[in-house]
């Protein structure tokens, strides 16, 4: 969350006391992110002069800059509009050190190596690619940067509030004399997203000028704080169980973890949760926890709506792979739209850190032998396939440790196949799987367990996989065989010109091709007749869809013992997204979605893996993979996927929430919807009325209620808007949980951005209760 402000005029003296305001607010920023007299920081804080290069002829001098809020990177423009720019470290996700970027490796030299580094953005904002004076200096701007980062992460959400409300204080001082004036103050109130009138300014500022100079100051600007940071409902819960002396014993503390958070906590917890968060020091002594020990623990993870034990692998990870939901990615090479939009690696890599498990390639043949990925019959540019294979092997376990499928769109001629076969091979090594693990031919799916670290190759094959189990020798036609198009590609079927159409597949990548062989599909009774279990079909939406609701069971029983993917429309230009859910609750375990594009569908998906470690797997129920269930989320009849509960929730309040809308006088007038999504029976939605003029601690303290019949398959979404009479309301934030994740109790609900990432400091206080319907 950033403070905008306009650069005004100064005079000489005034110049001298903003510098000295400046290394003041630099020092103090230093000492709250434990960084003070770091030479790194203060490399940074100094400044200094940068290659920016954007291609072969656009290389330019910039002069780069940390703000004295150790949180803002400035830097000069040439742009006549935009004479100087700004961003927060908050939106940086990596830097990467040396020339790793497409742009570096191909508009710099290898002798430039040590002097690059690139500062990549979360969303869709453009990569910096910069090049140092000397290895030395991008050393220190690499090191700088990743110690701000990381002691911002690490912050305390109520130090980042502080952090946030002292600098904003700072930027609201327009004339630089620590003081603020009854303007000042109420600027200073809609930067952080407060529309007050002018009586109620007057009020709260009578209330603070003790001194009556008509200006607040020091101490005065101290209680001006804590009147803005007072929480009226954490008082009402922390008086109602602080029962000794005013404050919390542990055995006050255990009575709120068990009453109200329903945890089966006992003292030593209570103990160990005021050794860990109590602020004061004499108050930790003798086993209390103050009101602010108390709203410090409520904002750790601990008082979160997730639940703990969730956040790590904790489902059983032997079954065979296809009774796993897997988080998948389509089109994973496209950083926009499929039409126009750029290609780039950096796809992959976002996916993979994210937790995809399945990345799209779409492959044909390039210049120099060399294959290439890019959105065929479009304008988006062309990335080579070995460029791809090796971005994946660097980053595909950097989030999860579970297999990762590379699922091939075939376009290229027997030569580039054989190529591609090269590159996986000599890239991937002996983390590819090529022949099945084992000795004897397989009769289901290794688990994610035993595929740990390895690559699973999706395409066409020739062959069976009993082959590579025969002492008989297979005649062979010229190294290639022809075999039928499934179901796979974007175009609309009416508009393909042959459905039978053959292609050659290439011996070298046939062999590669071990548990997903790609087929098409010709209904269900020929499936269970034909197919073997490592075949699978790739399904557009229309036809998974009309499956998922016109012959759910079937397409369950179908996909206990096989896998299933599918993928988005061609028509969908845009790179939007379809509904995962129908197909989730159909079994389907490759539902593959644009990674690049913001929706409601991607918030969906995010919040389904955010369970069992952010590995990308998640063990699907159990009537899910019972061959002979009789389960339907259409019709929902009796069994065991029926265990009714209702949920209760509360919504509290909010705290920080960000502005839709740049300008300083914006403020938000948030409402916040709490949404069910599951089998259609569970499907769900209420709201709250929308607070006016009041983003940073709206109070809504108002109840809902719904039932839920199979919780298993249900999600609940937090989506806060701001509200518009006139238009469609303002997407704020939101946060999705799956059902059986949620946490008991009084909790925070962190939001997350249209992109998917972390908003800070911005949260909802909600109570959450969840009982068994009678």
């Amino acid at each position: 969350m950033q403070c905008v402000r306009r650069q005004h005029v100064r005079t000489k003296s005034q110049d001298l006391l903003y510098s000295a305001q400046i290394e003041e607010a630099a020092r103090d920023n230093m000492k709250l992110l434990g960084l003070e007299g770091d030479t790194d920081l203060q490399f940074l804080l100094n400044g200094g002069d940068l290659l920016k290069v954007r291609s072969g002829s656009w290389k330019k001098i910039r002069y780069f800059k940390l703000q004295e809020d150790c949180k803002t990177l400035w830097h000069e423009s040439k742009k006549t509009l935009k004479s100087k720019q700004t961003f927060s470290v908050e939106d940086i996700e990596a830097i990467r050190t040396g020339r790793q970027t497409e742009g570096l490796k191909k508009y710099t030299g290898d002798a430039l190596e040590g002097q690059a580094f690139s500062i990549l953005f979360k969303g869709r904002q453009k990569s910096l690619d910069l090049i140092a004076n000397s290895e030395d200096e991008a050393k220190k701007w690499i090191n700088g940067l990743e110690k701000v980062i990381s002691n911002m992460n690490n912050l305390s959400p109520l130090k980042k509030t502080e952090h946030w409300i002292y600098s904003c204080m700072r930027k609201s001082d327009k004339d630089f004399d620590k003081k603020m004036s009854p303007k000042e103050l109420k600027s200073f109130l809609q930067s952080i997203n407060i529309e007050v009138d002018d009586d109620y300014a007057k009020i709260l500022f009578e209330k603070c000028d003790t001194s009556k100079s008509g200006f607040i100051e020091g101490k005065e600007i101290e209680r001006f704080y804590k009147i803005l940071t007072h929480r009226e409902e954490i008082d009402v819960i922390y008086g109602e169980y602080a029962k000794t002396g005013s404050l919390m014993s542990t055995t006050d503390l255990l009575n709120f973890l068990l009453k109200e958070q329903k945890d089966s906590a006992s003292q030593t917890d209570a103990l160990q949760l005021i050794d860990k968060y109590e602020l004061d020091e004499d108050a930790k002594a003798k086993q209390l926890m103050t009101k602010d020990g108390f709203l410090m623990y409520l904002h750790q993870p601990e008082g979160l709506i997730f639940n703990q034990a969730h956040k790590s692998v904790y489902q059983d990870m032997n079954q065979p792979l296809n009774h796993y939901f897997i988080s998948s990615s389509h089109n994973t090479y496209l950083m926009e739209d499929q039409l126009k939009g750029p290609s780039s690696t950096e796809g992959y890599i976002k996916a993979l850190v994210k937790g995809c498990r399945c990345v799209e390639m779409d492959c044909y043949d390039g210049s120099d032998g060399e294959p290439v990925i890019y959105h065929g019959n479009t304008l988006t540019p062309e990335i080579f396939f070995k460029d791809v294979i090796q971005a994946v092997k660097e980053y595909a376990f950097k989030t999860s440790a579970y297999p990762v499928i590379l699922s091939l769109e075939n376009h290229c001629g027997l030569e580039q196949q054989k190529v591609m076969a090269q590159h996986m091979i000599s890239i991937l090594g002996d983390a590819l799987v090529t022949k099945p693990l084992g000795d004897k031919m397989p009769t289901c799916f290794p688990s994610p367990e035993e595929l740990k670290g390895r690559f699973i190759v999706k395409a066409k094959s020739r062959g069976k996989l009993e082959d590579k189990f025969s002492d008989e020798e297979k005649a062979e036609d010229a190294g290639s065989v022809t075999e039928e198009e499934d179901d796979e590609g974007e175009e609309d079927e009416e508009k393909k010109t042959d459905k039978s159409k053959s292609m050659k597949v290439a011996k070298e990548l046939s062999d590669l091709v071990v548990y997903c062989k790609s087929v098409p599909f010709h209904g269900f009774e020929d499936s269970r007749e034909k197919q073997s279990f490592y075949e699978m079909a790739s399904f557009k939406e229309s036809k998974a869809v009309k499956l998922a609701e016109e012959n759910a069971n079937e397409y369950i029983r179908h996909n206990t013992d096989k896998l299933s993917r599918i993928y988005p429309s061609g028509l969908r230009a845009d790179s939007s997204n379809y509904d995962p859910v129908p197909l989730w609750n159909a079994g389907c375990q490759i539902v593959a979605l644009n990674f690049q594009t913001p929706s409601t569908e991607m918030d969906l998906n995010h919040g389904l893996f955010l369970q069992n470690g952010q590995s990308g797997y998640i063990l699907k129920p159990a009537y899910l993979r019972d061959p002979a269930t009789e389960f339907d989320p259409i019709t929902l009849t009796r069994g065991p996927w029926l265990n009714q509960k209702n949920l209760h929730v509360m919504v509290i309040s909010g705290q920080q929430l960000p502005k839709t809308n740049e300008k300083e006088s914006s403020v938000v007038d948030p409402l916040v919807k709490v949404q069910i999504y599951g089998v259609p029976a569970d499907t769900n939605e209420k709201e709250t009325a929308y607070i006016a003029n009041n983003g940073f601690n709206p109070m809504w303290n108002e109840n809902f209620q719904f039932e839920v019949c199979v919780p298993d398959l249900a999600l609940v979404r937090f989506l806060i808007e701001d509200h518009d009479s006139t238009s469609g309301n303002d997407f704020i934030g939101q946060c999705t949980i799956p059902f059986n994740s949620l946490k008991n109790g009084y909790c925070h609900v962190p939001l997350f951005n249209q992109n998917g990432d972390l908003l800070s400091s911005a949260r909802i206080f909600v109570h959450i209760m969840v009982v068994d319907s009678e």
